[in-house]
């Protein structure tokens, strides 16, 4: 379980959110990942798509969420499973998890190819490439 901040990219945060999941760090050595892998594509329902690179995404945070404040995560907020990234906007945080693939080459995501920043950092405010 994680507490964590969801920050939007419109602007809102929903502060102190109750995740339960599965580190990414636990899956990341469950799979372990060939040698040149350096980012991670997750593709969801919907033919939805975000990238991150790996160390991102090894942090003590992350999580494969598969319930919110006691309850499973209903389809609406992601369910059955989404990925939760909280230092970065929740575009990246994908919703209706599917498939990841471990990547040598960075590939852009389905909001980052309509011009939403990459990095995704709320707190230096990064919402749209430059």
């Amino acid at each position: 379980m994680r507490v964590s901040d969801f920050h939007c990219v419109e602007g809102w945060s929903i502060l102190d959110n109750k995740w339960e999941g599965v580190s990414f760090k636990t899956i990341v050595g469950m799979v372990k990942p060939e040698e040149d892998a350096k980012y991670t594509v997750f593709e969801c329902d919907d033919e939805y798509s975000t990238s991150l690179p790996l160390s991102d995404l090894l942090k003590e945070d992350v999580l494969l969420a598969y319930k919110l404040g006691d309850m499973m995560l209903e389809p609406e907020r992601g369910g059955p499973l989404r990925l939760i990234v909280p230092q970065k906007y929740a575009y990246k945080s994908a919703m209706w998890l599917r498939k990841v693939r471990f990547t040598a080459e960075h590939e852009l995501g389905y909001w980052e190819e309509r011009g939403y920043s990459d990095t995704a950092d709320p707190w230096k405010e990064d919402r749209y490439t430059k």
